[in-house]
């Protein structure tokens, strides 16, 4: 279930009569606990409760007691031994009067409040659905609440007029909504002539069976579409004249309104009566978005982004050195009017702006500033010198737009009932300004500059109205010479393999004719071209959320040459973080904040650590701006590492355990044309496969084998098919792999895809008899140390940065990783060091025999022993490069990057190749084929 489900499951609760028997079973069914859970403790056979009451083991023990004992009720839930012993993370207590609860996993203070009011808490026991959620969400129940009830306003209204849910109407249906959205929000503050004047008047004068709702409030569109002085002669029914004129475009054009059942109705009057003075703009705006697209219906109020995740964007990007511009200004009047004066001309644009979550978080933190200005100057009555059309942006779909647009307007004005009072925020809010500053269309396709021009001469057309005029443009007069511009915001991430054909086509625009190879960035790369055109043309920063994968492996090379040559340094940084939403299947992306810009001044942040850098690179770690690009042959010195061997056989060549089995059993002669065969999977977990590898001086003999000749057959229809050059170039050798580099001897294995929660890259020794599959890397003719390099930590820090990685596993690239790697000149002696950690590592292994790479590198239960052989080997490996262990994974990677430049601009090698023949040593359990 979603927030919104919860919170209406639990509201019907609170309405029905209270049921002292029925209430614990009838609320946690309400947080989605399966009926199989509440049928056993129905029961009694999973109540652990000691009160006579009901404990959910992990979750919640429950009491209902009588009237006034509530408060000692809740004292003996706490005490409880039941409690402890099974671990109930909440306790609650109600006599169906009042109701407390609290967290006894959380220093969140406890509830208390009237039964009929525990709904508006339902986020306080979200854990109890599986939810991790964050404080705002659990402090926004009316968002919750408000928004649930929207959308099943939508959904019935849709039901009744089908016609307005197609593409031809569906704009007139949002626009509706975002009508009503405005006039719940101002009858509920005042702004309207007297409370509750809409939905009192909706109750009044349309009809039980609703059949001139619609009628009677496109009534109301009309009166507040028509100015006081025209009032006269417009003929408006004496209920609807007392409405006030709104301008602004909101109620101008069609006063259609959709045909209301019975139902619709009531649900227009129930949501008539929520409280809306608690809206928050910055929260509400994100979830009602969904109200109106068919795709993300289904989660709807599951989707926004948080406050914190927000301000990791716009503090670094400008807040935080406007506060400490106030710091600075202390009480000099003058340094204070200066920076009013300076807030006054900013603007911030957001190309991807949705709902305008950042645009007004931008603005209220800017009030808030501003106030304290205003204070400190003895003038808090002042009027505020931010204009809203300084907070530009540009949204794909035209219902985020309109709400966004909204949810500025609710936010100037309860930014003024907070500074400067509620007489005077209603004395200046109506009639609205009649201007569009949110642009609805594509913003890869659309001109930044005349939507957000760097000069008061950009762009002169006012529009009619503020939310039905032509949205491809800019519409105001932008009087804000000088001022800095600070882009913000989430654009969409899709990687190239998810994206749709509109939006290749939309990254072909932004980057063909300026960057040769880009297919394979992600969506969200464009924006920073976009991005980077406009800041060489405007003063400003940028601070943008995308995916990790743009700071990580090939992608770096595409993307971040062109943004560095447009004169832009990476100015701050969030290091790789979880940007979630509130969903019990919390699938959230990993994220980064980067920071565009010119400034000297620059930060990463890390967690809640701030570090000041002298430059970030495009891997966001401490550097000069250097990509590591692909090499073809080691940089470094190290001995060649290749990709394993491909069949492109259709899986002819390949045989099971079962198969092998069979067939050594019939053809016991042939038993020298089979070779065990692993890809990534095999060296990792265990398993045989095994793989038919037929030398040419053999095929003539191998081919008069049935089972070989069925399967050469096979081979060869297989690759006959095929489009791929190199299958098509086997056609004629069927008995061959497409591509061999496979040679007798000891190898070291290194598989493709490996998960990022291992601690180090799993590698494995291999011998003559075993075939490696391209589903890994392998160095042949490998002497011992080079084992020592892969399964090191600092070999595991470079291959993830630089490699990048599959979803959350790690993606092992020779070319890019294993080329590239920095490594020192190793003496003879370092070498010797670097064999007898290797080995180590092989012995702390075969103690284990027969555990598999998985099992051994379970982060939570490696072995020891094993633990510690690396631990050694790390020491050694590290002493080699800087005297002494690294401090921490960023101090190793900023050594790294060092001698990545320096290997990279000196053209010399910074390891060393020269060969030692490898001693004869009896190959571990596991490793290889003697397992």
């Amino acid at each position: 279930m979603n927030p919104v489900e919860i919170e209406e499951e639990i509201s019907k609760l609170a309405e029905q009569p209270f049921d002292a028997q029925e209430f614990p079973f009838a609320f946690l069914e309400a947080f989605g606990r399966k009926q199989t859970e509440i049928k056993r403790l129905r029961a009694g056979s999973t109540n652990k409760s000691d009160l006579d009451g009901v404990l959910q083991r992990n979750h919640i023990h429950i009491k209902v007691c009588s009237e006034g004992a509530v408060s000692q009720t809740l004292v003996a839930l706490k005490a409880s031994a039941a409690t402890a012993k099974f671990k109930a993370r909440f306790i609650l207590a109600t006599d169906g009067q009042t109701l407390e609860a609290e967290d006894l996993a959380s220093d969140d203070a406890p509830i208390a409040c009237e039964y009929k009011d525990f709904p508006d808490h339902f986020g306080f026991f979200l854990p109890l659905a599986g939810i991790s959620t964050v404080k705002q969400i659990r402090e926004s129940s009316f968002d919750i609440k408000a928004t649930g009830r929207l959308n099943r306003l939508y959904i019935e209204l849709l039901k009744k007029n089908p016609d307005w849910g197609t593409a031809d109407r569906r704009h007139d249906m949002n626009h509706f909504m975002a009508r009503l959205i405005f006039l719940f929000f101002a009858e509920d503050t005042d702004i309207l002539n007297g409370g509750n004047l809409f939905t009192a008047t909706i109750e009044q004068m349309s009809t039980r069976d609703s059949s001139n709702t619609h009628e009677v409030i496109s009534e109301l569109f009309r009166a507040m579409d028509t100015p006081i002085k025209k009032r006269a002669s417009a003929g408006l029914p004496r209920w609807a004249d007392v409405f006030p004129y709104v301008n602004g475009g909101l109620f101008s054009g069609s006063t259609d309104v959709p045909q209301f059942t019975k139902i619709a109705r009531s649900y227009l009057l129930n949501i008539g009566s929520l409280d809306w003075t608690k809206i928050n703009p910055d929260i509400f705006g994100s979830m009602i978005q969904a109200v109106a697209d068919d795709e993300e219906r289904g989660s709807i109020g599951m989707h926004y982004t948080s406050v914190p995740n927000i301000l990791k964007v716009l503090n670094p990007l400008f807040l935080d050195d406007l506060r400490q511009k106030l710091d600075e200004a202390g009480d000099n009047t003058r340094k204070l009017l200066n920076l009013r004066n300076r807030m006054a001309k900013i603007r911030v644009f957001d190309p991807a702006c949705g709902s305008g979550n950042f645009l007004v978080i931008a603005y209220k933190e800017m009030r808030a500033i501003e106030a304290e200005i205003n204070k400190r100057r003895g003038e808090e009555d002042r009027k505020s010198d931010i204009p809203l059309t300084n907070f530009r942006g540009i949204e794909l779909r035209d219902f985020p737009a309109e709400i966004a647009r909204l949810a500025l307007i609710i936010a100037e004005y309860q930014c003024d009932v907070t500074y400067r009072g509620q007489k005077e925020a209603l004395a200046e809010f109506l009639p609205l300004d009649a201007m569009n500053w949110i642009t609805c269309g594509n913003a890869l396709r659309l001109d930044w500059l005349s939507i957000c021009p760097p000069t008061g001469t950009g762009v002169k057309m006012h529009g009619d109205d503020l939310f039905s005029t032509p949205l491809d443009q800019a519409q105001i007069d932008f009087e804000n010479e000088g001022g800095e511009t600070y882009i913000c915001g989430n654009p969409p991430y899709q990687g190239s393999v998810n994206q749709k054909a509109a939006q290749k086509s939309d990254i072909k625009h932004v980057f063909e004719g300026i960057v040769s190879s880009y297919k394979d960035l992600d969506y969200v790369a464009a924006w920073f071209i976009r991005t980077a055109q406009y800041l060489k043309r405007v003063e400003g920063a940028a601070g943008i959320v995308a995916t990790n994968s743009i700071c990580q492996g090939e992608q770096v090379s595409m993307l971040w040459p062109f943004v560095f040559d447009q004169g832009l340094s990476i100015t701050f940084a969030h290091t790789s973080f979880l940007w979630s939403n509130n969903a019990s299947n919390n699938a959230g992306v990993t994220c980064a904040v980067i920071g565009l810009g010119t400034r000297a001044k620059r930060a990463i942040y890390a967690e809640e650590t701030k570090r000041l850098v002298s430059s970030i690179g495009p891997y966001l770690v401490e550097g000069p701006n250097s990509v590591v690009r692909k090499a073809s042959t080691p940089l470094n010195g190290l001995p060649r590492m290749v990709t394993g061997n491909l069949p492109s056989d259709g899986g002819n060549l390949i045989l099971s355990e079962s198969e092998k089995q069979k067939f050594s059993a019939e053809n016991p002669e042939a038993d020298k044309y089979l070779r065990k065969f692993v890809g990534s999977r095999e060296l990792i977990n265990g398993g045989d496969r095994w793989c038919l590898w037929i030398e040419d001086k053999d095929i003539e003999y191998a081919a008069s084998i049935k089972f070989i000749a069925d399967r050469l057959d096979k081979v060869m229809s297989s690759r006959q098919s095929s489009r791929g050059s190199q299958a098509q170039g086997g056609i004629a050798t069927p008995h061959r792999f497409v591509f061999a580099p496979h040679k007798n001897g000891l190898a070291i294995a290194v598989p493709k895809v490996s998960s990022s929660r291992r601690e180090y890259i799993p590698c494995r020794i291999t011998d003559g008899f075993t075939v490696v599959s391209d589903l890994a890397r392998i160095i042949y003719d490998a002497e011992m140390w080079n084992l020592a390099l892969v399964a090191s930590r600092l070999h595991l820090i470079w291959i993830a940065t630089v490699c990048g990685k599959l979803k959350t596993d790690f993606r092992y690239s020779n070319t890019l990783g294993w080329n590239t790697f920095p490594v020192p000149a190793l003496t003879g002696k370092n070498k010797a060091d670097l064999t007898a950690c290797a080995e180590d590592i092989l012995l702390a292994r075969e103690a284990h025999f027969p555990a598999t790479i998985a099992d051994l590198y379970d982060p939570e239960t490696m072995p020891a022993d094993l633990r510690a052989a690396h631990d050694r080997n790390d020491e050694v490996l590290e002493r080699i490069y800087i005297g002494r262990r690294f401090k921490n994974d960023t101090e190793r990677l900023e050594k790294l990057f060092e001698m990545y430049t320096e290997m990279t601009t000196s053209g010399t090698s910074t390891g060393s190749a020269s060969k030692t023949k490898p001693k004869n040593r009896r190959l571990p359990k596991g490793e290889g084929t003697n397992a």
